[in-house]
């Protein structure tokens, strides 16, 4: 999975924004001003940062190579996910959607009203 594909997953999400808070190596994807994911531009292969339910990521840790604690994050509640091809795209996508669903249900009523229904 490239920089491109990887992007496009992330922008596809409702409401999704950009941004370099951290500098010009890493991307950061936000909704309604949470972030939900990161991807480090200055490693090969690349790395993710996904937030995640804390029971599955224990268990994503414990079935992938590639996935470990959240650098430079609260370990408990994000993974980074090294995109060196052992994982499928499809559970790729899955956490993605994941991280952004944990966020979106931590928003109040009225910021997902207006994230949905603008």
């Amino acid at each position: 999975m490239n920089l491109e594909q990887i992007e496009s997953i992330f922008m596809a999400k409702q409401g999704a924004t950009k941004d370099f808070p951290f500098g010009d190596d890493t991307m950061v994807f936000k909704v309604m001003d949470k972030m939900f994911g990161l991807i480090s531009l200055k490693t090969t292969p690349l790395n993710i940062n996904l937030k995640c339910d804390p029971n599955d990521a224990i268990a994503y840790r414990d079935i992938y190579e590639c996935v470990n604690p959240g650098y430079h994050m609260n370990k408990k509640h994000w993974n980074t996910i090294t995109l060196d091809g052992t994982m499928k795209e499809e559970i790729v996508k899955d956490m993605v959607n994941e991280s952004y669903d944990l966020i979106v249900s931590k928003l109040t009523k009225k910021q997902r009203e207006e994230l949905f229904f603008k």
